[in-house]
Order: C-alpha cells, then sequence, then structure tokens
C-alpha cells in the first residue's frame, strides 16, 4: 500500500485506513446519527453533526432521514430492525462515508437498492472517491460501468477485464451480463 509492503505497517493502522461496507449491515440499537458516527471522534459538535449529514446525503439517506419523526435521533431496533433493506445499506455506506478512509471496499452494497438509487448514489460517490482507492463488487454492471479497470470473474476466475467500452466490444461475459440486466430492468419498469 503506497509501495510499502503490508507486513511493514501496524495492522491496527491498516484497518484504519480501509472502510469496509458488506451486502449484509449491521447496525446497533442506537439512534441513526449515532450508527453512521461510529468510529468518528467527538459526539454532538457542529462538525460531527455535518460529517454524518454529508455522509448520509452521498448515501442518498439524508432526504429519508427528515422524514422520520426523530430524524438523525431516531432510534433503531436491534439490527435496524425498523428500516428497509436498502436503507439499512445506505446508513452503513455513510458510516464508511463519515469515516473518510483512503480505501473503500464496497462488497455488493447496494444489493438491496433499486437501480435508479444506486444510480444516485454512485453519481455521488464519484466525487466522493476522487481521492481515494474504491473496490466495488457487485452483481450489477451498472454499478462497475465507470471504474477504471473492471474484472469479471466467474466461479473465481478472471474472465475478463478492461473498461466498460472496451468489455462491451469483445462481446464476452460483460456484454451479456449488460444485456440481460438492461432486458430484466426494462421487463420490471414496464407497466402491466
Amino acid at each position: 500500500m503506497n509501495g510499502v509492503a503490508l507486513p511493514e505497517y501496524d495492522p491496527a493502522d491498516v484497518r484504519a485506513a480501509v472502510g469496509f461496507v458488506p451486502q449484509d449491515t449491521f447496525l446497533f440499537s442506537a439512534t441513526l446519527a449515532d450508527n453512521i458516527a461510529l468510529g468518528l471522534p467527538a459526539d454532538g459538535d457542529e462538525e460531527y453533526d455535518e460529517e454524518v449529514r454529508a455522509a448520509s446525503r452521498a448515501a442518498q439517506l439524508h432526504d429519508t432521514i427528515l422524514d422520520f419523526p426523530e430524524e438523525y435521533r431516531t432510534m433503531l431496533g436491534e439490527r435496524g430492525i425498523n428500516l428497509s433493506g436498502g436503507q439499512k445499506q445506505r446508513a452503513t455506506l455513510a458510516r464508511a462515508l463519515a469515516m473518510g478512509p483512503p480505501v473503500l471496499v464496497l462488497d455488493d452494497a447496494l444489493s438491496a437498492v433499486d437501480t435508479h438509487t444506486e444510480a444516485k448514489i454512485l453519481a455521488d460517490l464519484r466525487s466522493e472517491l476522487e481521492n481515494r482507492t474504491a473496490f466495488i463488487i457487485s452483481h450489477r454492471v451498472t454499478a462497475v460501468m465507470d471504474a477504471d479497470l473492471i474484472l469479471v470473474l466467474d466461479a473465481g476466475r478472471i474472465m475478463e477485464r478492461g473498461v466498460h467500452a472496451d468489455l462491451l466490444a469483445r462481446e464476452g461475459t460483460y456484454a451479456t451480463l449488460l444485456r440481460r440486466q438492461l432486458l430484466e430492468q426494462d421487463l420490471t419498469s414496464t407497466p402491466a
């Protein structure tokens, strides 16, 4: 990392440098603000509150939170039971963004979010990720199509690698997957 072998780093420094957002979220029985701010220093000051709000905006969660009666002070039930799957994923994403790690790993972190919200989140993430390294693991091609490098895996093996335009031109697994996903999206968005 940064030209230095990982064993030369203190493991705590490596952990602090990496933000991880898993597909399966974990939220605590605490307020939404406390869940998002987990790991941030200080509590209740303006800077703390603004970091939480900015991360929530980037994760497309801020407006949803404002619809709750207690807004950011809304208490969550065990494991965030009072939130939808997509809201839980966005809260976990906001938590990682609030920490501001130089490396961010999104492991199918938007799988419970609809494609419209996913597109908004990804658009906002572009500026959030500008000076960071991001690994985006996703089954949805739309989540990775703007990446600097895309690796297409099948059964744990790299089948294709490249940028979006090159992978489409090859007419391989990536292009087939994108066509299938766009067709499915058209079918689900078309009124019956």
